[in-house]
Formats: C-alpha cells, sequence, structure tokens
C-alpha cells in the first residue's frame, strides 16, 4: 500500500472534507493548502497526482491523533522521516485507542483471523527478537475492519429515482371540499359581538275560574 492509499482509505472511511484534512495537518503543526490535499488524494493516474511522503502521512496521523485523543503538554512531536507499516498501525491503534482484543474483532470482521500474541509482534522494536514486519496484506485488512466499524455515511445528495411500477404516493385531498362542519357557536364566541336580542313572544295562557268551569 502506498502512503496516498492509506490518506484515500482514511478520508473515505471517515468522509473527511477537504477543510477536515487541512484541519488534521494543522493540529500537528503543518499548513498545507486545498491544492496540495486534492493532489495527494487523486489516483495514480491523474497528471495532477502527488506522492504522499513518509513525513506527510507522519503528519496527518499524527493530527488525527491529536483530534480524537486530543494534544499532549508540550511541543509537538517532530514526525518521523521514514516510516513502515508497523508505525501506521501503532499510530492508528493510537488514534482510535485500540486495544488488542479491539484489533483482533476488527481483522476477523474483515476475514483475517489472528490471536493476540501474533499481533503483539507487529507492536514490538525492530530490535527485539519477536518483532515482526507488518505486510500490507494485513494492513489492508485492518483497514478495512475500521471501515466496517467507523464508516461514515455520505449525505443524500439527490433524491432517490422512482423504481418501476411504484405505485404513485396518494395526494392528500383538496381543502375546498364540503363537509358537514360543526356550528360555529359551538367553536367560538365572539364576546364583543353585539346581537340584538329580540323579546320571546310570550304565550297566552287562558285563566278560567272553578265557577267557568262548572259554573255557578
Amino acid at each position: 500500500m502506498t502512503n496516498n492509499d492509506i490518506l484515500r482509505r482514511i478520508r473515505y472511511t471517515f468522509n473527511f472534507n477537504d477543510q477536515k484534512m487541512i484541519s488534521l495537518f494543522a493540529l500537528a503543526e503543518l499548513n498545507v493548502s486545498r491544492e496540495q490535499v486534492s493532489s495527494w488524494l487523486k489516483k495514480d493516474e491523474d497528471p495532477d497526482h502527488v506522492n504522499c511522503t513518509d513525513t506527510t502521512l507522519a503528519v496527518f496521523l499524527n493530527g488525527l491523533i491529536n483530534d480524537k485523543r486530543g494534544k499532549n503538554d508540550g511541543p509537538q512531536k517532530a514526525p518521523e522521516k521514514r516510516i513502515n507499516n508497523n508505525i501506521i498501525l501503532t499510530k492508528l491503534k493510537i488514534a482510535f485507542n485500540l486495544k488488542a482484543e479491539d484489533i483482533v474483532d476488527l481483522l476477523q470482521n474483515a476475514g483475517l483471523r489472528m490471536s493476540k500474541s501474533e499481533l503483539s509482534a507487529f507492536f514490538r522494536k525492530p530490535d527485539h527478537k519477536h518483532y515482526k514486519l507488518c505486510k500490507d496484506q494485513f494492513l489492508r485488512n485492518f483497514i478495512q475492519g475500521l471501515d466496517q466499524k467507523y464508516h461514515v455515511n455520505r449525505p443524500e445528495k439527490y433524491k432517490t429515482k422512482k423504481v418501476a411500477n411504484e405505485p404513485e404516493p396518494q395526494e392528500l385531498p383538496d381543502k375546498t371540499y364540503k363537509t358537514a362542519k360543526p356550528k360555529a357557536s359551538k367553536i367560538y364566541v365572539n364576546p364583543n359581538k353585539k346581537e340584538d336580542v329580540k323579546a320571546k313572544p310570550t304565550r297566552k295562557v287562558l285563566k278560567l275560574k272553578p265557577k267557568d268551569i262548572w259554573g255557578e
């Protein structure tokens, strides 16, 4: 894997835009332009492609650590002039605070089985007798596992295309249609409204005395 491959894969997994990429470099005290970032991310066959140096990738990974874990007190550690897959693996492990069992799970999800003892050989010092060189295939599986766990989905820029034979959505009924409505007086009464109160017709009651009914 090239340094450019790793830069592209990390950007893809976390959906970093150009400004975020620039800010990650800045966190490790390196100012880069949008044009530089763009040239590192272009495909190898692109005429504007520029190789990402070991030092440049080391700075980016240091910035990623500072972004995820917070920057340590004191001056920023100088980036390595030469890096290999073991150093890249170690920096990514630190950035995401991964323990041995976490990495084993990531690798298993990517289709690679490995024990903790086998894994520990990648993090030893080069002069250690159990040190093991990390190959591209292992690093590729590790980054694939990172993608499966941390992948950030991109927002939908366009509406989903209509599927063939898909029923049309039902339209809402026209608000002008006629329907039964409750009496207005039941809904709202204006207290300031003056109404003409007409006297109700009085019912005439015929009052009869007993003598009128039974006679004298």
